[in-house]
């Protein structure tokens, strides 16, 4: 017997009965985006390197430690992509979408980086992402974190999640508070562990939501960002939370969230639950205005989010909000005899053209009455409808129903359409 060939480690399938539940959830995202009026994007799974280098830093965990690179045959340096943005800012640039444009564009697929593995967190992971491009007002910010909490809203868990809210000010101002932040950590170098150290000189800001209680009360006593911030990102931060007060969309400012990328600027924003245990995070981004110059494009202000879409799945399983959405059936068609087998398909056929959207599956393997009715209640239908000589000569169908107390009735075909669209609502 050959041996048994599993999936790679971090790399997890998505088999049916789970499929329902991402297929809802992507219809739900894409519903949103087109109630707010953005338009979808898609870019390759592979890219240079370097982009992921210049744009989330070469001093982060994840270009340090987590990314799939690897060298082709021409000796380039490519990169499983292992985050959204800086994609679809290198898309939009070379597709000349940026410039003197505004644009609101959303993405859906794998990501890839190489973490240890645990629940909601793997190696191939899907991500949501939206990212808009021109405006540099917080009206925009405003927009993307209220189009968030309707997705809250649509997936019933507006009353398990948080938002908290900071601004890391310009691109100036962070950088003189860097010096200050630095100052503050070498007197303390002793409390600090490994990765606070490291980072203490190459990344300080990370080590402000360190998750070590010993750094946390070094950084309770730190030089606060928000003493330091220019007065330019001051207004733009009050602004936004005056938007926010206006839509009703609650938040926690929280000095402390930095997040862990290199291009973001003034607005970052977290969105976390306490229903997943340490995985926290469900939706996460900010403003990151110089990024699309970064790699090589005109200055253009942006703003954006992520979700990781196995958390969002964790978290609507655990929270019991998944509905009945596992349903993949609505009508199983039993035929008796040779000649209903014969005509079923057609049937079925004839169902799915006069109530659209209607889910039809045909028994397919012969067997009696009573294994066709099993079939159809392992299908998960709501009805069985059964077919045999005389519904075939009379043009009607005896329908059965499977998840009520019904009697089962015999209708002429029409009739029964106009029964059965009662399923698909």
């Amino acid at each position: 017997m050959a041996k048994q060939i599993k999936a790679i480690r971090g790399m997890k399938d998505c088999l049916p009965g789970t499929t329902q539940i991402w297929q809802k959830i992507e219809g739900t995202l894409r519903d949103t985006m087109g109630a707010f009026g953005y338009q979808e994007i898609r870019f390759p799974v592979v890219e240079s390197t370097d982009l992921f280098k210049r744009s989330i830093g070469e001093v982060t965990d994840i270009v340090e430690k987590e990314m799939y690179t690897f060298e082709d045959r021409n000796s380039d340096s490519l990169t499983l992509r292992p985050e959204g943005t800086a994609v679809c800012v290198r898309a939009g640039v070379e597709g000349g979408l940026l410039y003197n444009q505004e644009q609101r564009l959303w993405y859906m697929g794998p990501m890839f980086r190489r973490e240890r593995p645990q629940k909601g967190r793997y190696r191939q992971f899907h991500q949501f992402g939206v990212e808009t491009f021109g405006i540099a007002s917080a009206d925009i910010d405003a927009e993307v974190i209220i189009l968030t909490a309707r997705l809250w809203k649509s997936f019933g868990i507006s009353d398990h999640v948080r938002l908290e809210l900071n601004s890391l000010g310009s691109n100036e101002a962070r950088a003189a508070y860097k010096e200050v932040l630095v100052a503050y950590l070498e007197q303390h170098k002793d409390k600090l562990d490994e990765d606070s150290l490291r980072r203490m000189y190459t990344n300080p800001l990370r080590v402000l939501d360190s998750k070590n209680p010993d750094v946390q009360a070094v950084v309770a006593d730190a030089p606060k960002l928000s003493e330091h911030l220019d007065e330019e990102s001051v207004q733009h931060f009050a602004n936004l939370c005056e938007r926010l007060d206006a839509a009703g969309v609650e938040y926690q400012v929280n000095e402390n969230l930095v997040r862990g990328l290199d291009y973001y600027n003034r607005t970052v924003f977290e969105w976390v639950t306490e229903s997943l245990g340490a995985q926290g995070t469900v939706c996460a981004g900010g403003r990151y205005d110089g990024l699309v110059e970064q790699l090589g494009g005109k200055g253009t202000p942006a703003v954006g989010f992520a979700m990781g879409m196995e958390r969002l799945v964790l978290l609507l399983e655990e929270l019991n909000s998944v509905g009945d959405i596992r349903r993949n059936v609505d009508v199983y068609v039993a035929a008796m005899g040779d000649v209903a087998s014969i005509k079923a398909p057609a049937i079925a056929e004839e169902l799915r053209d006069a109530v659209p959207g209607l889910r039809v599956q045909v028994h397919a393997g012969g067997g009696n009455f009573k294994k066709q009715l099993k079939r159809a209640d392992n299908s998960g239908a709501v009805v069985a409808l059964i077919f045999g000589e005389d519904e075939i000569a009379n043009n009607a169908v005896t329908i059965k129903y499977l998840r009520e107390q019904k009697e089962q009735l015999t209708l002429p075909m029409a009739e029964a359409h106009t029964t059965l669209a009662e399923l698909v609502g």
